[in-house]
């Protein structure tokens, strides 16, 4: 009877499993609304994804490296754009084709989200400017690695 308490109690506090997130592994390409945006995602290695981003418009080219894994503040999303110092966003939630990150402090965006929608992943920001509701999209193609968007 005690052994079956204490493996109760351990399930009970265990951390949460990491989440599977190799669905987001590859170069993804968006070439939407005059703009080429990609962002490459490494597969999952012992729980952390490193990544970045080019966003290439009519203004000027702009980064953002990143990784998602373990950090003290719990399995996070840590972003660094434009070679900011790191923003972590905390895992919300997840389920076999989503997840969500967090980070109620941060200015904005305080949520990440990925989606994966048959050949396409979808990435949206989300959150306040100015006490109003804003959000950015993108729908991203899988393509073959430094891929560019047609002229």
């Amino acid at each position: 009877m005690l052994t079956a308490a204490l493996a109760a109690a351990l399930i009970q506090t265990a951390a949460p499993a990491t989440p599977d997130l190799s669905w987001m592994a590859g170069y993804w390409l968006d070439c939407s609304n005059g703009r080429e945006v990609s962002e490459t995602w490494s597969d999952p290695r012992a729980g952390l994804m490193a990544g970045h981003a080019v966003t290439v418009s009519r203004g000027p080219v702009s980064f953002e490296m990143s990784h998602i894994g373990p950090t003290p503040q719990g399995y996070a999303y840590v972003a660094q754009p434009g070679g900011a110092p790191p923003t972590a966003f905390v895992l919300a939630e997840t389920s076999p084709m989503r997840v969500v990150f967090a980070n109620p402090e941060n200015d904005f965006p305080t949520r990440i989200v990925y989606e994966r929608d048959g050949d396409a992943l979808k990435a949206r920001i989300e959150g306040e400017i100015n006490g109003q509701a804003r959000s950015m999209e993108w729908t991203f193609t899988a393509a073959p690695l430094n891929t560019r968007c047609p002229l």
